[in-house]
This record gives C-alpha cells, structure tokens and sequence, in this order.
C-alpha cells in the first residue's frame, strides 16, 4: 500500500454505479424498467408502498425460494433503484437490510394504474423517513406477522392461505374515526375463512392502555354491524396473563360484548425450531371461555373461528373496501391493497435458437 499507485476508485471501476435520481426518473430510465421488471417485482413494489418497509427476511419469506435469489434480486432492483434500502444500527450483531420503495419504483407503479408519482402519496425522502422513526421496530413486527403467515401458505400441505392484508395506513383512512389497528388479515382453513383486525404488542404500552382499544372495536362493530374479532398479539406469556386481565375488565363492561370477539397470544409459544413458525398454530386462547370438550383451550388461527359459535362467516374482500372506502371517503387516487400471495416466478428466458 505504500509503494502502489493505484487509486482506489480505480479498484472499483469494474462495479456498475446506481443510477442517479435524474437518470432514474428519465424516460429511458423507464423504457429500460420495462423490459427488466417482472410481475413479480411490480407486486414486490406494490407491497411496499403498501406496507411502507419490509426486511430482507420477510421479502424472502413473502416472495423468493432462498436467501441467494433474494440477495440478487434486490440488487437488481436497488442498482436500478427500484428499491431504496437502510440497515438500522444494532447494539449486537448486525441488523438485515430494510427496503423501502425507490423513487424508479414508485413511477412504475402510478404508470400502471394512470397516476402520476403525486397523486400515490410518494415522496422519496418520507419513504426512508422510516429509517429514523420511533415505531420503526413496530412496524416491522406487524410487517413480520403477516409475511410469517405468507411463508406458511407457501409451506403449508392444507390449503390454508392469507387472502387479505391491510396496512395500518388503510385501516386508519377507513377505521382512523373510530380505531386504527395495526392491521386487517384474513385467513383461509380448510373449512372456512377468518378476518380479524390485528393488534400488536411490543411491550412498551400500558396494559390499561391496551385494554382501552376495545372501546374504539365496539363502536366501530356498531357502526357496521359487523362483528370482526380482535386477535391481540404479545411478546411473551406473562405479559399475555396481564393483558388478559386489563382486556377482561374492559370488554365486560362493554355495551355488547359479544360485538368484540378477542383472542390473545404470545411470540414465545411458538416453537423456535419448527422450520416455517407463525401465528396460524395453536396458540391463541380466546379471552371469553373456551368451548367445552376441547383437549387445549388454545385455537389454531383456521379453527378461531370455532371459538365464537355465532360469529357470521366473513364478506368478500372486495365488497370490504369498497363499503370502508365509501364510508371513510377514502381517496381515490390510493391504490387498491397488493394480493398477500405472489405471482409466480418468471420463467428464465429461452435464447434463440436453443429449441
């Protein structure tokens, strides 16, 4: 190193440099996009304006069969910056990456529904603004439980899959006068479907402020005479009991408690070995006494329903935003929510005269 005279930019001159913003936001940029972009990158981009940032892990969980296609396509992406990425400090060890949409993306994505960039509510700098916000850790945990559950239909030997997912975000510009989960899903069994608003736990809010929510689920099961059950998520067993007691207190003196179905369950219940783990095992114990008969008083998410004899079966998924949409005079230049299940890979292509 003394005695060289390379310089070092030199050594990297063999790396492709990312794209600035002004080429990616040029015309040839996305001419270029267009011929490079798989259905499955556009999905991957519509999920992330969705649901703001997603791990390396879970995208891998959501979308690709292993960690090196995962790693390569987001490469991809990022070069053509598609995807903007960070990767939050960690006191120990080293954090995954956290991707965000990218400006290239984001014009992908109006281009597809006749928007332009303004009207999708983006902005490249309030995108990575998650980087640095205080429920970063929150968000990613919810993000989490939904693409574990993703993960599980790919796995799954039953036909059991997520149909529906709604980001906090959706579910504030439709519920946001009443209550705001942290999310909507719907589980599809062998049997029948299950839809729940999702609350997430990570251990920094009161348990009496926990138990305060169900007031805002009952007012809103009035305004729509639909009665959605709550499925309260923990971090552990013993903040699950606490939880339990302060949800007990509130949901008993509530109008109509029947309107307010509620479930809890903890992280650490699941088995850290199983190869694919989710919140769809059994280990959610509904917080109104179990039927009787039942070897566990614990449910699988498939079966939850059961817990609740008089719960209707849930409404389309469509009919869903169209009614909340209409109710909350949502905007409508938003985008309607990305399906929880991926289209297939594309095909590798076939070089001429190969056949």
């Amino acid at each position: 190193m003394i005695t060289t005279t390379t310089r070092q930019k030199t050594l990297r001159g063999h790396l492709p440099g990312r794209h600035t913003a002004r080429v990616a936001s040029s015309v040839e940029h996305q001419a270029m996009l267009a011929s490079r972009l798989t259905t499955r990158d556009k999905w991957l981009l519509a999920l992330l304006h969705e649901h703001r940032v997603l791990t390396s892990f879970q995208i891998q969980d959501a979308a690709f069969p292993s960690d090196r296609s995962t790693r390569q396509r987001l490469l991809d992406l990022h070069h053509w910056r598609a995807v903007s990425r960070f990767q939050p400090f960690q006191q120990l060890g080293s954090a995954p990456m956290h991707y965000v949409l990218g400006p290239a993306g984001a014009a992908v994505l109006a281009a597809e529904h006749g928007l332009e960039v303004k009207e999708l509510g983006y902005r490249h700098d309030r995108a990575m603004g998650i980087a640095h916000n205080q429920r970063l850790a929150h968000t990613v945990g919810v993000n989490d439980f939904f693409t574990s559950l993703i993960a599980r239909t790919h796995h799954s030997q039953a036909s059991e899959a997520l149909t529906a997912w709604w980001s906090e975000s959706r579910c504030a510009r439709h519920f946001g006068d009443l209550v705001i989960p942290d999310g909507y899903g719907r589980w599809r069994g062998s049997r029948r479907e299950v839809e729940w608003f999702l609350e997430f736990d990570t251990g920094t809010e009161s348990l009496t402020k926990v138990g305060r929510k169900l007031a805002g689920y009952a007012r809103l099961a009035e305004s729509t005479g639909i009665a959605t059950p709550v499925l309260v998520w923990l971090p552990t067993t013993r903040r699950e009991a606490g939880a339990r007691i302060a949800l007990a207190r509130v949901h008993a003196g509530l109008d109509d408690p029947n309107s307010v179905p509620v479930a809890t369950a903890a992280a650490d219940l699941l088995a850290p070995a199983a190869p694919h783990p989710s919140p769809a095992e059994a280990i959610w114990l509904p917080l109104t006494s179990a039927r009787p008969g039942r070897a566990s008083p614990r449910y699988n998410l498939a079966d939850l329903a059961d817990a609740w004899p008089g719960l209707p079966p849930p409404t389309g998924a469509e009919d869903s935003e169209d009614e909340a949409g209409d109710a909350a005079g949502a905007s409508p230049y938003r985008l309607p929510p990305p399906s929880p299940i991926p289209p297939n890979a594309t095909p590798n292509r076939v070089a001429r005269g190969s056949r």
